[in-house]
């Protein structure tokens, strides 16, 4: 592998890291009174807010990219973050979190599809067996089995959110618009919190939000601490480590890494909250990295294309 793509593995990891603290970060909000919906604006809305400059600073003698590059923004915004939040917030409500994150980390297997009937990609057997691996290894990390609850509605809205963790992938690798990958991210949030307002504030989800302490990692600490958690590492830096990696792996091998943040997530859930990994959930994910290394193997020395 070369440094290119070290980077770009490097930055993919770090990515699924920070996209993993969200739930550990985001449960003493939750057990404050926050709804899940007012969490993940203010994670947004924070998130957005803080890469304003930062895109700016990027965007200069670059404008014209916006031009070409808005329609790929707005979809990223829309679908990738606003809509697979909520379409998630959707299957929760009748789903167990288990049932609802393995159906939409289906969004993986949604970008291989999407690669053989859109560029001729047909995946070759190294990929397949990876495919099954990862999924095998995401069943066992979130112990679906032992937390068995499934309405048709609940699974339609997971694979709602699964078409938005695709779509996320996807866009991310297409750097044909020139836009800066922190110009993508800050726009993406920026329109993502817009419609992630509006859809609280027309009761579409329950939008709750107080200044309650709230416990983090043993301690008590204000709400505004963990809210910039989520929005700083969460929100700004998870997406443009998730671009940047994107562009460098490719679609396909960057979304088979994303699978390692519920390992991540649950390995944060031990360091804050206390909740130790059983023995299943190790395996599981042995058995994502397994399959993740043979997605990569099947990618070659040179980058994929997204």
């Amino acid at each position: 592998m070369n440094r290119y793509n070290w980077l770009g593995l490097a930055l993919a990891l770090a990515s699924s890291a920070a996209f993993g603290t969200s739930g550990s970060l985001a449960k003493g909000l939750l057990v404050a009174g926050w709804s899940p919906a007012g969490a993940v604006t203010w994670r947004v809305g924070i998130g957005a807010l803080a890469l304003l400059l930062p895109a700016a600073l990027a965007m200069r003698g670059r404008w014209g990219t916006l031009r070409r590059g808005w329609p790929t923004v707005l979809l990223f915004g829309l679908v990738a973050v606003a809509g697979c939040q909520l379409a998630y917030f959707l299957a929760v409500e009748r789903l167990s979190v288990a049932i609802a994150l393995l159906v939409e980390y289906l969004g993986v297997i949604l970008v291989v599809i999407w690669l053989w009937l859109r560029r001729g990609q047909r995946p070759r057997p190294l990929t397949l067996a990876g495919a099954v691996l990862a999924i095998v290894g995401l069943v066992l990390v979130l112990d679906v089995f032992g937390a068995i609850r499934v309405d048709l509605l609940g699974v339609f809205w997971g694979l709602v959110a699964a078409f938005g963790l695709a779509t996320f992938f996807v866009v991310s690798a297409d750097d044909r618009s020139g836009l800066p990958p922190i110009a993508m991210a800050a726009g993406g949030l920026l329109v993502g919190a817009v419609v992630l307002l509006l859809a609280g504030w027309s009761g579409i989800v329950p939008f709750q939000w107080n200044t309650s302490d709230v416990a983090l990692a043993g301690y008590r600490v204000a709400w505004w601490v963990d809210i910039a958690a989520l929005g700083l590492f969460a929100a700004a830096f998870a997406y443009v480590a998730g671009i940047f990696a994107a562009r460098r792996l490719g679609s396909k091998l960057a979304s088979f890494v994303g699978l390692s943040e519920v390992l991540f997530a649950v390995l944060w859930a031990w360091l804050l909250l206390g909740e130790l990994p059983v023995a299943i959930q190790l395996l599981g994910g042995a058995s994502i990295l397994i399959g993740v290394v043979l997605v990569k193997l099947d990618e070659g020395p040179v980058k994929a294309a997204g």
